[in-house]
């Protein structure tokens, strides 16, 4: 069953999360690839900061416990789009990254998938 589903990647630093079923929250307990000044002004446009993001531990077990909970989301009674957000601190490396993988688990899946990104090009925080 093919259900609708919007992810929203955004940075916390930029502004309030957006609404969503889901809130997936990636500061605290994955590594942030701006730490590295060799990876800071890239994006999640670039293959060193999702390789970097994808390495992670944890982050893969986590795309699949979040499909998992879309699916969840899915079969209930109401019919509607499940809305994920996920967030990072600026919006350029972890999120976009994420949303990234779980669109494409998704769609595997069999899910109709739309992929934002809030603030992916806006520029870096200075921080």
């Amino acid at each position: 069953m093919s259900t609708a589903v919007e992810i929203v990647s955004f940075g916390y630093l930029h502004d309030a999360p957006p609404a969503a079923h889901l809130t997936i929250d990636l500061r605290h307990h994955f590594r942030d690839p701006h730490v590295s000044p060799e990876l800071r002004y890239m994006t999640a446009d670039d293959e060193p900061v999702r390789t970097a993001v994808l390495g992670t531990p944890g982050i893969a077990d986590l795309v699949e416990a979040t499909a998992t909970a879309v699916a969840a989301f899915a079969a209930g009674p109401s019919a509607g789009t499940v809305t994920v957000a996920d967030g990072c601190a600026g919006g350029r490396h972890r999120a976009p990254t994420f949303a990234r993988a779980l669109a494409e688990q998704l769609t595997a899946a069999g899910h109709a998938v739309t992929v934002s990104h809030r603030d992916l090009s806006k520029a870096v925080v200075q921080r």
